[in-house]
């Protein structure tokens, strides 16, 4: 399937409306965005950006489509939600290349986040029957207590390029079930993976007389982002970006009294303990590591080394990244393609000069490959680096592993903890003490622990976020649908007498 193919076949033109309240406004105001891709420099597509006035407009329709969409139960809801999963599926291998053409990681990780779209609509079609609430015993006699929930209202989606299709889908599937509509704001490095995805949605609303309910807006902070984080419209924001953008959307968002989730930078470290299976962690980190070229949320950005393991282990890593083939994402063979933008390449540039002047060792890669097209390729690198290096503590888009080596047990998880960032975390051992150890409140303080696997590649059925400068939002799995409802408690009085809480008398 050529790039050429991809496009027509996912409904992209050479240019596009970003401004979709239940159809495409068919000349948006906004400024043109051109979509290159990394791959090469080249332009894929056009996008006439929306204007603050079209949000307004997406808001207000979106807002429509929320009124008789709560209105249908919740597992009508879900049916439509399988449709779309089904829809999905029929289009997995054109919208996963597009994901490589316009993000650039390899086409193995590209087809694999349509999956998780797949998989999270299956998940949220089971949850439409399962949206529980619970009853309590009343402390009043012929009194009965439950609670229950309802839908929430339109929502806000602002998605990052990194992953710029599973996100939405992760709070979108989950939204619908709970009777929610959503509007979505991609990642302006993205938009045509938002634009297919809006195609292939538009199909199942279509024909389920629900057009609204999913709806976009493609423009800059000042005409979509601000809007949407000041709109009372919206209770929820949920967005996903660096702890600076989140920051900045938390006190927005917080000044009206609305709800965020938010999935912020990450810092992600394994541990590797004295005894550990070296071969196992030497595979986990290096796709931890290297996957999707270093710019997941969850890519392993520091390795914690027991000293009795750490020559080994650094060995075999400066051994692997030597053999791991780097360039066109769309090739089978590729292990690594490019980084989002050269500005991206810039940052990792930066931040390889900070670790010089304070005092780290670059064991292996960190070159730019000037050899290959559209100047976003490097080398993934490797840094003998030690705890208290400011740079250690601070995240860099980009492939860089920091080596850092400790005593113990408890020295590894205090380096660890010693981070602004909380979200992925993992150790290797042999040894049930430790992983016990890692696992209780006085371990990780991240919102993954993992033992004996990496720090990415987490699955659906759980809640994924994580603490601190993370956001400390859930989506997806477990109970985060929770955050797209509001919960009501109801008290029910079937007798003839009005007996009052806590025993209280009133008037008599």
């Amino acid at each position: 399937m050529t790039p050429k193919d991809v496009l027509k076949q996912l409904g992209i033109s050479e240019v596009n409306s970003g401004a979709h309240d239940g159809r495409y406004i068919d000349n948006p105001g906004g400024e043109e965005l051109v979509s290159y891709s990394p791959i090469d420099g080249k332009p894929l597509a056009r996008i006439k950006q929306a204007t603050s006035a079209d949000y307004q407009r997406i808001s207000a329709k979106t807002h429509q489509a929320f009124l008789a969409w709560r209105d249908r139960p919740a597992p009508a809801r879900g049916e439509i939600v399988r449709q779309i999963g089904e829809e999905l599926r029929r289009h997995k291998q054109a919208l996963g290349r597009l994901v490589t053409m316009e993000m650039g990681k390899i086409a193995a990780e590209g087809e694999g986040e349509v999956q998780e779209m797949i998989d999270i609509c299956d998940f949220a079609v089971g949850l439409s029957r399962q949206l529980y609430g619970l009853s309590m015993h009343s402390e009043r006699a012929r009194h009965r207590m439950y609670e229950q929930w309802h839908p929430l209202g339109a929502i806000g989606v602002i998605s990052a390029f990194n992953f710029p299709v599973a996100v939405w889908s992760w709070n979108a599937a989950i939204a619908m079930v709970c009777g929610d509509a959503v509007i979505w704001k991609p990642s302006s490095q993205t938009p045509l993976c938002a634009i297919a995805v809006q195609n292939i949605v538009d199909r199942v609303l279509e024909r389920n007389d629900c057009r609204g309910v999913l709806t976009l807006a493609i423009g800059d902070r000042n005409a979509v982002g601000q809007p949407m984080i000041d709109d009372p419209a919206l209770p929820l924001i949920s967005a996903t970006g660096s702890t600076r953008m989140g920051k900045a959307v938390a006190k927005g968002v917080a000044a009206r009294l609305g709800r965020t989730i938010l999935e912020l930078g990450g810092n992600n470290a394994v541990l590797v303990t004295n005894g550990a299976d070296i071969e196992l962690a030497t595979r986990a980190v290096l796709f931890g590591a290297v996957g999707t070229a270093g710019q997941r949320c969850t890519t392993t950005r520091r390795l914690l080394m027991a000293r009795g393991v750490a020559t080994e282990l650094t060995e075999r890593l400066v051994t692997a990244y030597r053999q791991i083939p780097i360039g066109d994402p769309l090739q089978a063979s590729t292990l690594m393609g490019p980084l989002i933008s050269t500005a991206a390449v810039k940052d990792m540039q930066d931040a390889l000069a900070q670790v010089k002047a304070q005092g780290g060792e670059i064991l292996y890669g960190g070159k730019v490959l000037a050899d290959l097209p559209g100047g976003c390729y490097v080398e993934p690198t490797l840094v003998k680096a030690h705890a208290k290096m400011e740079i250690v503590k601070q995240e860099t888009f980009a492939p860089i592993l920091y080596l850092i080596e400790a005593d113990s047990v408890d020295d590894l998880i205090a380096v660890q903890n010693d981070v602004p960032q909380g979200l992925s975390s993992a150790m290797f051992t042999e040894n049930l003490r430790c992983a016990e150890q890692f696992l209780s409140v006085r371990g990780s303080d991240c919102g993954i622990a993992n033992i004996n696997i990496g720090t990415s590649g987490a699955e659906i059925g759980g809640a994924f976020g994580g603490e601190k400068e993370t956001g400390g939002g859930r989506e997806a799995g477990s109970d985060a649908w929770k955050a797209y409802m509001r919960r009501q408690t109801v008290t029910i009085n079937y007798s003839d007498q009005l007996p009052l809480a806590q025993g209280i008398r009133f008037g008599d």
